[in-house]
């Protein structure tokens, strides 16, 4: 017993010893240049308090991946023996030596009391003002606006001591410009609603899609219709849940839900109060009217559109509501800038922590990939991939930009060489989640578009993530299919998305007491989820695990479950854009669901 603890005393000393006075000089260790949307305005103030979270070195990632490809394979093994937290923490922890180190330098700068770990030990957390976290990473704040008027403390260069750079993945906030957007496209107005609760299309009990469904506004019913869901009853509420992430302000009000679910749903209007709430770095659960600010921005469109569609489809199916704000707590005004965390980074780690996560979790929210650091990038998702592998579907629209990005009408300049391109999104170029695009239109479906708001599906190919193998064989064929257009305006061997799609244009939603119409990947997202909700029921139901990480089972075999899409294009950069084709393309991925296709793909 004595030797081990001399051995390890040892080992530890000379770790340390390692960073010599050479090695411990600072070097630069990342630089993002800032996105043309964003203007220095001025030094940022010190005494600002900033949420710091330092990414360490996950020793045995690449076993991890292994293992998240074997169990979501079909024809493995071990398909469907998803990974314990615990299996998950022994392979994301830290070695010793990158703990000792990293803490080391920490401990220089923050008292040791105030550094939170996560529980693989891959995350410290402290909070420090601007001033000392300058010192910190020898870098300079800078306050940001943003071409909207919102404002953001960042810098664009970060260092490190050089011993150290082999241990931190990344820190952050730093360089990272990402402001989570929802890809939502919204109407305000629907002739004979403002003021008015809606008066719903109703078809006739049991009819087919073109008795329940008008294209003008679509209901649970037209799309529990479309998908073959409408006569499907669940059998494992409870055992089986669905989850929805809103970020940076954005509410689920429970009285417009209850409005939405009496008028469209009435069978599950006890799902407006039984939905649980969970606040996460001061995310806002409030339940109070929206103040005439809240009603200028909107806010808890996005909210609304995911809850009431996401129980409008798969009721009684217990649904959480996770809702993440910065931390710590910050008021922008006129004259201050917005402080605040990394939404995907404090929301994702905060989920490994829990016993329990919901089956199918629904992201409605995406940002133009270049603007997020490859190291910010890579860091979540890795965080997602450690989700995927505990058995938990994550879906992320798939952007309403078409190729351009998130917003209809961007730039569509690279960041890297000021040239026209394809805007890829994050997190859809993460490979270990599910990019969901969006259809109009009942016989057939095509690629979204909609053009009182120039509404496009989006689609493309990652810059910083390469291509899986899961999905090489169908991006191959497809990029024979197209062949050289628009071959300079994006890389060919990237991740490519979305995966698949369903309907999303013209929802219906209640949105402060009164009917809106709703576009987006916003709306086709949370209503897959509720329908891979439905499917998890199912195989619970029958003893069998639930589908986890979706993308390999999808390519290999889930596809047939899906309706070709291959009409439309992912409209953008003054192109047509990505086209749907036969097989998987850019724009609606395999296409679109059928429940008993499903139900047979997974060998019920």
């Amino acid at each position: 017993m004595r030797s081990t603890i001399v051995f390890a005393m040892a080992a530890t000393l000379l770790g340390l010893v390692k960073a010599s006075p050479l090695q411990s000089r600072y070097v630069v260790k990342e630089t993002h240049r800032v996105p043309r949307e964003f203007t220095r305005e001025s030094d940022a103030p010190g005494h600002a308090l900033m949420r710091v979270s330092v990414a360490l070195k996950q020793s045995r990632f690449e076993e991890l991946e292994r293992h998240l490809y074997e169990i979501s394979d079909p024809d493995h093994a071990r398909y469907g023996q998803h990974l314990s937290t615990s299996e998950i923490h022994s392979l994301v922890a830290p070695s010793a030596e990158s703990q000792d180190l990293v803490r080391a330098w920490l401990e220089e700068h923050v008292h040791p009391s105030t550094i939170s770990s996560s529980p693989a030990g891959d995350f410290l957390t402290f909070t420090l003002p601007v001033s000392s976290i300058e010192k910190l990473l020898d870098t300079k704040y800078s306050v940001y606006r943003h071409e909207d008027g919102s404002k953001l403390i960042r810098t664009d260069e970060w260092k490190l001591p050089l011993h150290l750079h082999e241990h931190v993945r990344t820190v952050q906030p730093t360089t990272s410009f990402i402001r989570a957007r929802p890809q939502s496209k919204t109407f305000l107005n629907v002739p004979g609603s403002v003021g008015c609760r809606p008066e719903p299309y109703k078809g006739p009990s049991g009819g087919g899609v073109d008795q329940v469904c008008n294209a003008s506004a679509v209901t649970p019913l037209c799309l529990r219709t479309l998908y073959g869901t409408v006569n499907y009853k669940p059998r494992a509420a409870g055992r089986n849940q669905i989850g929805l992430a809103n970020y940076l302000g954005e509410l689920n009000n429970r009285s417009d839900t209850a409005i939405y679910l009496s008028t469209y749903r009435p069978d599950a209007v006890k799902g407006a109060q039984e939905f649980r709430q969970i606040s996460i770095a001061n995310g806002s659960i409030s339940q109070a009217p929206n103040t005439p600010a809240q009603l200028r921005a909107g806010t808890g469109i996005e909210g609304a559109l995911d809850v009431e569609t996401m129980i409008g489809i798969s009721y009684p199916t217990p649904l959480l509501a996770w809702a993440t704000g910065g931390d710590p707590p910050f008021t922008p005004d006129a004259d201050n800038p917005t402080v605040d965390n990394e939404p995907y980074l404090t929301w994702v780690n905060y989920v490994l922590e829990q016993d329990f996560v919901p089956q199918v979790i629904s992201n409605s929210y995406e940002d133009n990939e270049q603007t997020v650091p490859h190291s910010y990038a890579s860091v979540v998702c890795q965080q997602f991939a450690q989700l995927s592998a505990r058995g938990v579907s994550i879906l992320f629209g798939s952007g309403d930009g078409g190729v351009g990005g998130v917003q209809p009408g961007g730039s569509c300049l690279s960041n890297v060489n000021n040239r026209t391109a394809f805007i890829p999104l994050f997190p859809s170029t993460c490979p270990y989640i599910t990019s969901v695009g969006a259809t109009v239109g009942f016989k057939p479906e095509v690629a979204a578009y909609d053009p009182k708001n120039k509404f496009a599906s989006g689609g493309g190919f990652s810059n910083y993530f390469p291509q899986p193998k899961y999905q090489r064989e169908a991006v191959e064929e497809y990029l024979d299919t197209i062949g050289d257009q628009f071959s300079r305006l994006y890389n060919k061997s990237g991740r490519a998305y979305p995966d698949l799609a369903a309907y999303g244009v013209n929802y219906t939603i209640i949105w402060n007491g009164t009917l809106r119409l709703v576009d987006g990947t916003s709306a086709s997202t949370p209503a897959m989820a509720g329908i891979f909700a439905l499917l998890n029921d199912a195989l619970i139901s029958h003893g069998r695990p639930t589908l986890g990480f979706l993308n390999p089972w999808l390519y290999k075999k889930g596809r047939k479950a899906f309706t070709d899409v291959t009409s439309g294009s992912a409209i953008g950069c003054n192109t047509s854009g990505f086209p749907a084709t036969e097989g998987w393309d850019a724009v609606t991925g395999f296409g679109t669901p059928r429940f008993d296709k499903l139900l047979k793909a997974v060998g019920l």
